[in-house]
């Protein structure tokens, strides 16, 4: 399997008029809150009080607590990782616990940002930080190249199929802004890729880029420091990236899981009927409220409803509401209201799809899975499987085997423990509609919860399964 490597060079340049979700990856102490600090100081997202309370605790830390209107100088006297380390436990130390998420925007797009930590027993809010990303950068101190954390959240990344990696090799200024030393690390970063098949596809990419997140260089603009770089600063990429849901809509049949069904049979809520609306044309009114999760959706498509433990039933759409007005088209990521030709037994739970395109609901699950429990995954096990808005009971079959980080080879085990990244089988209590994560990343992700205490166990994702449906040493 071969790596496509993305030069930053290579980017489109027309902009993409979309929301862009991006979380951050890496080791300890790679400077990954310093980053987005710096991207959010440079990039004027910060409020003046907000900047002059970080600048006064950093005085107090003994950082230098210059004035931030000191400029590019002034902002390198302040602690930028306060902006998002907000914890009192994360002050203290100096790292990031939890994930913090960061919304700002530039004259180009706007951006939902993730600041994920980097610790190992942490590697579950980094999943938690990705799944939902259409791009991660993940930090690599240029003093230190790739470690073994690095290895693991690239491997998570590879398992998630996130759209667009950008690997920043941060504190190029602790090496002399050294060449040498950044393309070694590039040249390790590309070797990683083609062992794990990160960057492959039509819809993923794998940038490296020099950066110092505490002086500034190559975040948003570029640095003539590194004069031997020529692509773009790390906001300029981030400002032209196609969001996944651009790449993925063409490529993706309609889903759309039932969340809520909407039935006011003429029963309006009074702000609505000061706003205009007639009760009476609401008497028979009968909708189906969700997200689209992947593809699109026409008035007049033909579509499947799934339901569990039945066959599926073809209808046809008649409506489609939005916000109070009616739409011909939608598509994911929107929320909508759909209205059916046919009258039928839809609940929460259901998934209405493009007729034609779905599988046969089955019990038997064969999945990655990435373990984010300090409980084992043992098996015989029985624990919860929330696909969607349907949750089921499960039994954990048997274990496949783990990720070996050394060689991205799957080794085998018997057990998964904490940040285990490995394979399993399953058996649900109900048929799900369940679908290859590999092409269907909404659909075919799922949780695994614990039924004891309603806490999450793993992030699933679906996996072709093998075809051993006779073995059941098991019920449920």
């Amino acid at each position: 399997m071969t790596t496509t490597v993305v030069r930053p060079a290579d980017l489109e340049t027309t902009l993409p008029a979309t929301l862009f979700r991006f979380a951050t990856a890496g080791s300890v102490d790679d400077g990954k809150s310093t980053l987005v600090g710096r991207l959010l100081h440079d990039s004027k997202a910060i409020l003046a009080d907000q900047l002059e309370a970080v600048a006064r605790t950093s005085a107090d830390r003994g950082f230098g607590g210059a004035d931030a209107a000191d400029g590019a100088g002034g902002a390198r006297r302040i602690d930028l990782a306060l902006l998002t380390d907000g914890l009192r436990a994360e002050r203290e130390q100096g790292i990031t616990i939890d994930v913090a998420y960061r919304y700002f925007a530039t004259d180009r797009r706007s951006f939902i940002l993730a600041d994920c930590p980097g610790h190992v027993q942490y590697t579950k809010n980094t999943v938690t930080g990705a799944s939902t990303a259409d791009a991660v950068v993940v930090l690599i101190d240029a003093r230190k190249g790739v470690l073994e954390q690095t290895r693991r959240h690239l491997s998570v990344l590879q398992l998630l199929r996130v759209a667009h990696v950008v690997v920043a090799v941060n504190k190029i200024d602790l090496v002399e802004f050294s060449e040498d030393v950044f393309r070694g690390i590039e040249a390790d970063v590309q070797q990683l890729g083609r062992d794990l098949g990160l960057g492959t596809g039509d819809t993923t990419d794998l940038l490296v880029v020099p950066v110092s997140a505490l002086d500034g260089d190559n975040v948003v603009e570029r640095s003539d420091r590194t004069p031997w770089y020529t692509g773009p600063a790390l906001l300029e990429i981030l400002e032209t990236l196609p969001a996944a849901d651009e790449l993925e809509s063409h490529l993706e049949s309609f889903r759309f899981p039932v969340q809520l069904v909407l039935r006011p049979q003429g029963a309006l809520a009074p702000e609505a009927v000061a706003a205009g609306l007639d009760p009476e044309a609401f008497r028979d009114y009968r909708a189906y409220a969700g997200q689209i999760t992947e593809g699109a959706v026409r008035v007049g498509d033909r579509v499947s409803i799934l339901t569990p433990g039945q066959a599926p039933r073809i209808t046809t759409v008649a409506a489609i509401d939005f916000a109070g007005a009616a739409l011909e088209e939608a598509a994911a990521p929107q929320s909508v209201a759909l209205r059916l030709a046919d009258e039928a037994d839809v609940a929460r739970g259901d998934t209405i799809a493009a007729a034609g395109t779905v599988t046969e609901p089955t019990a038997d699950l064969y999945a990655s899975l990435c373990w984010l429990s300090p409980k084992p995954l043992r098996e015989g096990a029985k624990v919860l499987v929330k696909h969607g808005s349907r949750t089921v009971q499960a039994l954990i079959r048997n274990v496949t085997g783990k990720l070996d980080l050394a060689s991205f080879r799957l080794a085998a085990a018997s057990a998964l423990e904490l940040n285990d990244i490995g394979e399993a089988q399953l058996r649900l209590a109900a048929p799900l509609p369940l679908e290859n994560y590999r092409h269907h990343r909404r659909t075919g992700a799922f949780l695994v919860i614990d039924p004891q205490d309603g806490n999450t166990l793993a992030a699933g994702l679906v996996r072709d399964h093998p075809g051993d449906h006779e073995d059941e040493r098991y019920s449920i």
